[in-house]
Order: structure tokens, then sequence, then C-alpha cells
């Protein structure tokens, strides 16, 4: 189903009036109201968001669960200006800022838009892609923020921040269905441990059937689902001399995801091997004889450090350690079984990441005309995986036609005719990074203040890659396979290879990047401020399973962005309406591109220095508050993102994007409007929430392929608790129009990423609170 401009339109009106509708339907007494004031650490130091001359979206804990969201994909739906990449694995995910982000299956490439948890660092985007569970806030930098944060933020920055212990005892308790076979639970204590010292313990359980259904063997199985849980906990310190925190947590997931359905037909014979008949992006069977699965388990201690010294000044020491590992189960083929001219292709791969990261920072006191902080960053992180791909072929076969489907099957039992082409590799990288940085911000007025950061970073980076020719898993000749090498890592001689199964490489690079704001209030609550800022993301390399010298083996240059904005910050009629805005341009040079190549029939890919690529928009987020209770919100995000000049690859023969043509996962506009009303009912209070959200069309690859349609959702939730708010029971639907929409679309429809929001589901929670 295709979603027209004007369908999209006309029910977007629809959806805004209606829940407009709902609200009014309250009684609404004149009380007084204001915008929620909400403090960020966007420059590392507690600041109104008012105050910071970035382009912020920042979100509550309260307001993401009220949303329905319930892990980092979902932030999609609350900040237009971000998009998300669902791959096959959270390994291969991520996150896409203003049009521009890394998508890469390399194990030594790193991220564009970074994601920081409490202060840590995350090495690959795929870490954050779990529950977020008993967060405070959620902060979107949007832009480089090279300066103070530094690593893979070229494009943007999500910072995570957690809810600390209470100095009162409190507990809750949170259990919710779905009418799609969604079942979660989450247990929260929190409470006084002894003097000046307080903790928090979370623990939480989830379990979802899945959005497909697979029907290989005669079975109907729900598949793109998983099952979550993990714990975390955490022990604040805040005494005389400064504050201290301990975190520890424990994540793992069992997701049979991410199934992708044919959504066109791939010829009658394959068709009637599938058993279904395609419809496009309302699709939702597949019949596949193995089930494409997404294993992780991570682990993380964290300790945050903040000592009161010398003139009020504050030392603050961060450092943590991240494990993290991804399984990835793949059905590369899409079909049952492997028959004549059509081969069967499974992968299983396991990536791990140890990380270990301290900084060290000093913070002057922020009441005083010049304010300053400056710092020192260490980083390290080893990256290992292991990858094996496994293919059936034949082009003869001695088993029978079938005659139902007119497919020759390829017969397992016979070695002669039948292949078994299959490889494995092993990946192990290393990333070594050390930074110096300092900002300061300087008051001339009351009213005008500049500021000027600066970052010098050393990055260093080395791998070696093991791989053998494909061969035949029942000879151990060799054999072709899809998507299967016929040449080792090392490469042959004649190409400028070692002719050996391994591949080695190490480089590293230097940077100096840095920002410059200029910021006036000129009025009381009316900041204006014009921002030069320089990015940076480290130099990489294209490892991953087929890769092979000396091709693949040359260095991926770092990637940097120049950045010019201007913005304003705004509230009016006694901050009843907060009005943000900015207008963005900005350059990346070197910016490292993943594209697609055939390798013996099958898709592969490849990590290079695209070119020059340049993203230019404006964002507005708007809140009003007009009355005690009730909340209008409207956020709105246009991002044109483009290729300005495309440098291929000669040695790999990728496809060359043509300038000018869009970058993928980049909608140019995308809006969320929406409106929240809570009301007294004497014993009772009620809860309404209600929005629209609306995504333009997109291309899921460089080189605008891969269409995806626009679309646009309408959600609501209806609530109810006690007088003291102890117990609330919230009901709520997703998708009320039920409009299919999908994430990715590849190979001109043969392969379509179905979210599980494309269809309509509705769901109860029930939360409780004790203190």
């Amino acid at each position: 189903m295709t979603i027209s401009a004007q369908s999209t339109g006309q029910k977007a009106r629809n959806a805004l009036g209606l829940s407009v509708s709902i609200l009014a339907l309250a009684v609404l007494s004149p009380a007084y109201a204001q915008v929620q004031d909400i403090v960020v650490t966007a420059q590392k130091v507690e600041q109104n968001l008012q105050d910071v001359p970035i382009a912020i979206s920042a979100v509550t804990g309260e307001a993401f669960n009220r949303a329905g969201a319930k892990s980092l994909e979902d932030i999609t739906a609350i900040v237009p200006s971000v998009t998300f990449r669902k791959g096959t694995t959270s390994a291969n995910s991520a996150i896409v800022m203003r049009g521009v982000g890394t998508i890469s299956f390399s194990v030594a490439a790193e991220p564009s838009v970074s994601t920081v948890v409490d202060g840590i660092v995350l090495s690959r985007s795929g870490q954050s892609f779990l529950d977020l569970v008993d967060f405070d806030r959620l902060e979107v930098l949007r832009g480089p923020q090279g300066t103070l944060f530094g690593k893979n933020a070229s494009a943007g920055l999500v910072n995570i921040v957690s809810k600390g212990g209470t100095k009162d005892f409190e507990a809750e308790a949170n259990i919710s269905g779905t009418t799609d076979e969604e079942y979660r639970g989450r247990l929260t204590l929190s409470g006084p441990l002894g003097e000046n010292l307080t903790g928090r313990v979370t623990g939480f359980y989830g379990n979802y059937a899945g959005n497909l259904t697979n029907i290989y063997g005669g079975r109907k199985k729900d598949v793109n689902g998983y099952e979550h849980y993990g714990a975390r906990g955490l022990i604040d310190y805040d005494g005389e001399g400064g504050r201290l925190r301990l975190i520890a947590d424990y994540f793992k997931a069992d997701d049979n995801c991410c199934a992708e359905v044919t959504g066109v037909s791939r010829g009658p014979v394959i068709d009637a091997e599938l058993g279904i008949i395609p419809q496009g992006e309302d699709t939702r069977t597949v019949n596949q004889n193995l089930v494409t699965r997404s294993l992780d388990r991570q682990y993380s201690f964290t300790l945050n450090a903040d000592i009161d010294t010398f003139a009020d000044h504050t030392v603050s020491i961060i450092t943590g350690y991240r494990n993290w590992k991804n399984t990835e189960i793949r059905d590369g083929d899409f079909l049952p079984r492997a028959i004549v001219g059509t081969p069967e292709l499974h992968d299983n791969g396991t990536v791990e990441t140890d990380q270990l990261s301290a900084e060290v920072r000093l913070a002057s006191p922020q009441n005083q005309a010049l304010t300053y902080q400056v710092g020192g960053f260490l980083w390290y992180s080893k990256n290992s995986q292991d990858f094996t791909r496994r293919d059936v072929t034949c082009t003869t076969s001695t088993s029978p036609v079938d005659p139902v489907t007119g497919a020759q099957p390829c017969n397992l039992a016979d070695p002669v005719n039948t292949l078994f082409p299959t490889a494995t590799s092993r990946s192990d990288v290393s990333f070594r990074n050390w930074a110096l940085f300092g900002q300061s911000t300087y008051e001339f007025t009351p009213a005008l203040r500049f500021t000027l950061g600066g970052r010098y970073t050393h990055d260093s980076v080395s791998y070696t890659h093991f791989r053998a020719p494909s061969v035949n898993a029942t000879t151990g000749l060799p054999a072709a396979g899809a998507g299967l090498s016929g040449v080792g890592a090392g490469g042959t001689i004649a190409t400028g290879g070692n002719g050996t199964n391994l591949s080695r490489g190490n480089t590293s690079a230097n940077n100096f990047s840095g920002k410059a704001v200029l910021q006036y209030d000129v009025a009381r609550d009316v900041m204006l401020y014009a921002s030069y800022t320089r990015g940076y993301k480290g130099p990489a390399f294209n490892v991953f399973f087929n890769h092979t010298a000396p091709t693949n083996s040359t260095p991926i240059d770092p990637e940097t962005s120049n950045s010019y904005e201007i913005g304003f910050k705004s509230q009016f009629f006694d901050r009843k309406l907060q009005v943000n805005a900015s207008a963005f341009l900005v350059d990346y040079d070197g910016f490292q591109a993943n594209n697609f190549v055939l390798l013996n029939g099958a898709v592969v890919t490849n990590l290079t220095n695209a070119g020059t690529v340049r993203s230019k928009g404006f964002e507005v987020d708007a809140t009003f508050a007009p009355t005690q209770g009730l909340t209008f919100r409207a956020n709105a995000a246009y991002a044109d993102a483009r290729v300005r000049k495309f440098n291929p690859n000669p040695l790999t023969n990728a496809p060359d994007a043509r300038d000018g043509t869009r970058l993928p996962l980049a909608p140019k506009f995308s809006y969320t409007v929406g409106a929240d009303y809570d009301a007294d009912l004497g014993p009772l209070k009620m809860y309404l929430s209600s929005d629209w959200r609306h995504v333009s069309s997109q291309f899921s690859d460089l080189g605008e392929s891969g269409p995806i349609d626009p679309y646009g959702l309408w959600n609501a939730s209806v609530g109810f608790s006690d007088a003291e708010d102890r117990y609330r029971l919230t009901f709520m639907v997703r998708n009320i129009l039920d409009d299919s929409y999908v994430l990715l679309n590849t190979t001109a429809g043969q392969r379509l990423m179905i979210p599980r929001d494309a269809d309509r589901y509705a769901g109860l929670n029930l939360r409780v609170r004790f203190n």
C-alpha cells in the first residue's frame, strides 16, 4: 500500500483534529501553567536547556514512557531529525542524524552519531539499541559535538543519563501487555543505604511473539519478535567534598529478528516456492528454513566522581568498562531450500567488543563572567569477529521437479552435483584514542557571551584478518559460491597482495577540532546564537568477511565536518509558549559510506571515503502550555542531505553515487504534532495523550536505490490513576489508522523490512508505586 502525499496530509489533519477534539472534551479550568524547565548536561555542566547554544531535543524518562517508547530505536518518533537504520542484527544497525550516519558492516569502522551513557562513549552503534531502563533523560545533540565529547560525533550525539538513588524509600512496578502478544515487566527499588548514601536497582523482562509469520514446513510460527531481560544497579554518594556514582548493569537479548519479506515477484518458480502472494509493504509472510536471529549480551561498570576542589572548582572523573557480544544467525537467500539456479546462503557471525575509557575534567565555577573546563581523555577498545558463510548450490540435480512449484531442489545427498561452498573468517581490531580538550565562555555583558573550544585528538587503528578461499565442505577442494571469495584475505601477488590468507594493517591520524559560538539575549527569555563547529571521526578499515588485500586493506581516511548554525531559543506569554529553532549547513569531507557490489551473485558491502556530502536545513521544536495540565507540542525537521562530489573507489568497482543524489535514510521533511492533557476527576486523575508523526520519502541505499514511500502514524493513549498517582492504568493504541510502511527496501522491493508498528496494535500498562 502506497501512501500518497495527499492522503498522508488528510490523515494528519484528521488525526490532529480528533486529538484536539478529545482533549477539548475535558473541562479546562483556568490555572497557572508554564512549559517545564529541563536541565541538561550537553556542555558537561548542568544548564537549563534554554541557555545552551546548541540544537538539542531533551526527553525526560516520564515523557519517553508516556510515548510508549522502549529503546533508542523509538527516539525517531520523538525527535524528527533522527532516523534509524534497522539491520539484520544490532551489529549493523545505525543512527542517522540530519540525514548523515555511518552504515557499515566493518568491525574496524565507528559511527558518525555517538551514543554516550552516563558519560561513557559507546564503541559501536549496536551497543545502544537495547532497552532503555530507568533513565532520567535523553538528550539528542544535533550537529558535530567533537569539542567536549570528541569520539564518533561528527554528525551528532545521543546522551543518556540514568536516574539516581532517592533519600526516601521508593518502589515501582510496571506490567504491560499488547494485542499482538508483547508482555513486559519491570521492578525498581530505590532508597537510602546509609549517611549520604543512596541506591537504586532495577530488573526487567520482555517478550514479544513477532509481526511476521514463517510458514516453513507447513507450520505457522511468529518471527521478528524478542526476549529481553536484565538488571542494573546504582549507588550514589553525595556528601561533603563531592559526589560519587557507581553503576553496574547486565542485559541479554534473543531476537528472532530481522526477517525480510519478499514484497514483489521474484518469478513464478520462486514465488511458488515461497508459497505466498507478494503484496508489497502489506506482505507479512515468509518461508525460510533458517530463522534469522540476533543474540546480544552486554555488561558494564561505570564510575563517575565529582570532587570539589580549590576556589569552587570541580574535578570530574569518568571511567568505565563495557563488554558487548552479538551473534548473528541469518538466512541470506530468503527461501525454504536450495533449488537449481538459486543457491542457499546461511550466515553465522559473532562480534565481541571490549572497551575501557577514562576522562578527567576540571570545571570552573559557573557563577562568574569567565567559565571554563579543561580535560583529557583515554580510550581503548578491542573488537573481534568470527564469521562463517555456508552455501548450498547446484546447477543440475538428481531430485525430481516439484510438481507444485516447478522448482527442482538440490539433492543434498548427491555430493557430485550439489556443492557446499563455505568459508570462515576471523578479524581482530584495536582502537586507541587520546585527546586533550578545553572550552571557555566569556560574558562580555549580562546579555552577550562568546564560547571558544578546541580538542586535539590522536587515533590509531590496527587489524588482522584471516580468511581462506572458499572450499566445498564435503571435499575440502576449492569451490565458488554466492557471496564467497575464491581468494584468500591476503590477496594474490599478481594484484598486489601477499598471496596468503592473512591481511594486516594499521593507520593513525591527528586532528584538531573545535567550536566558536556567539550568543545574545535579545530579551529576558529570547536568546539568539550563531556557531561554527568542526567535527571529526577517526580513520577506519573495511574489515568484513570478504575483505581481500590490497583492495580493502587501504585505510579509510578520517571523516571531518564543518558546521555552520544559527538559532534561537525563546519563551513567550509568561513561559507558556516555548519555541526553539535552528538553521544549519554542514559539509562532510571524506564521508565514510557503505556501498554495495555483487560477488558471485550475492550483494556484499564496501566501505569507502565516498567524497563530500552536504546537509542543510532547519529544525523547530515548539511547546505550548495554555493552562494547567494541557500541553501542545510540535517538532519539525527539514534536512536536504546530498552527495556533493562522489569519489568511487576504482579498486572495488563500487557503483557510482551520482553527484547531487540524496543520502540514504535521509527524508527531507518529518514532523510530529501532539498534545497531552492531565485532569483531576475528583478521586481519580486522567491522562490523555495523542500524536501524529509524518516522514517524507527517502531511499534505502547510496545512489538513490531502494525508494521508501512517505508514511504517517497516529498514536494515542488514555490513563487513569488515583489522586496520589500510586496506581496508574494506561490504555494505548499504536498506528490507529493501520497504515503499513517499510524501514528498508532492498533489491527493488524483493527484500522489505517491516517494522512492528506497520500494523495497528493496542495495549495496557499498569504502574504501581510505593513509598
